[in-house]
């Protein structure tokens, strides 16, 4: 019996020589075994670490460092003398005669006490939102949010003092207004971190703080440091565009890109 040869069999040649190749062997022409593919894993939501939203020394040093500083100085005011506390906060109070005699020194100095010490709600919205953004954009960025936030409100709530008090508006006694504290910082470096977040996370999270701050004015307890608070919460807002550019160029961007 003679061995049928295909036509296309026929044709086969050799790549290197083209000569015909032998027929010995007829051509295989199976298809592999088709490969399935692996069963998609069980997705599996779970909450993030409490680790992860606070500050250590690798991943948000200067947020760390900062709190640290806080911690000792929150202990001294709770265990030292009332008048000493008294004589101190004054002496960092950024009211309008110690912004007018020594600028650089009462800012940086009023940015060393915890208004209210460590039980206060800014204490926890300090470290998750420094955290957060320094992880983003980097500690000396966020200083400079920080510190944007602190000054600006500040001499944008005492300046109107000094001029009502010139104005006759005031009593002199309103130059020496007891005011200290993280809050504007806080209030500002939250604003900026918004224009980081997926758009629903961002508005929910403007509405609810923005609503706190109106709840604290509306109660009238303290109206020039609430006003203080939506100033500095719009200068972080200010600073979406600049924000946003640092965290594309920072050291690490893990949020979802902005929209």
């Amino acid at each position: 019996m003679e061995r049928t040869v295909s036509a296309a069999d026929a044709t086969l040649t050799s790549p290197e020589t083209g000569a015909p190749l032998l027929d010995g062997m007829p051509r295989q022409r199976t298809a592999p075994p088709p490969v399935e593919p692996p069963a998609a894993l069980p997705v599996r939501w779970t909450a993030p670490r409490l680790a992860s939203l606070l500050p250590s020394p690798r991943r948000a040093p200067f947020t760390f460092g900062y709190a640290a500083v806080l911690l000792v100085t929150s202990l001294f005011a709770q265990f030292a003398d009332p008048s000493l506390m008294e004589a101190l906060y004054q002496g960092s109070s950024t009211d309008v005669v110690h912004l007018m005699r020594s600028p650089v020194v009462v800012l940086l100095a009023s940015a060393l006490w915890i208004a209210g010490g460590m039980v206060s709600y800014y204490t926890l919205v300090f470290l998750v939102v420094l955290t957060a953004l320094e992880r983003r954009i980097g500690g000396a960025r966020t200083a400079v949010v920080f510190l944007l936030g602190h000054v600006l409100a500040t001499l944008g709530t005492e300046v109107p003092v000094g001029l009502a008090v010139l104005a006759g508006h005031l009593p002199d006694s309103s130059l020496h207004r007891l005011d200290y504290g993280i809050s504007f910082g806080v209030a500002a470096s939250l604003g900026a971190l918004t224009g980081l977040l997926r758009p629903w996370l961002r508005w929910t999270v403007l509405i609810l703080f923005a609503a706190l701050l109106l709840q604290d004015l509306a109660e009238f307890t303290d109206p020039l440091s609430n006003w203080g608070h939506l100033l500095a919460l719009a200068v972080g807002i200010a600073a979406w565009p600049l924000v946003r550019r640092w965290a594309r160029t920072g050291v690490e961007v893990t949020l979802a890109p902005v929209r």
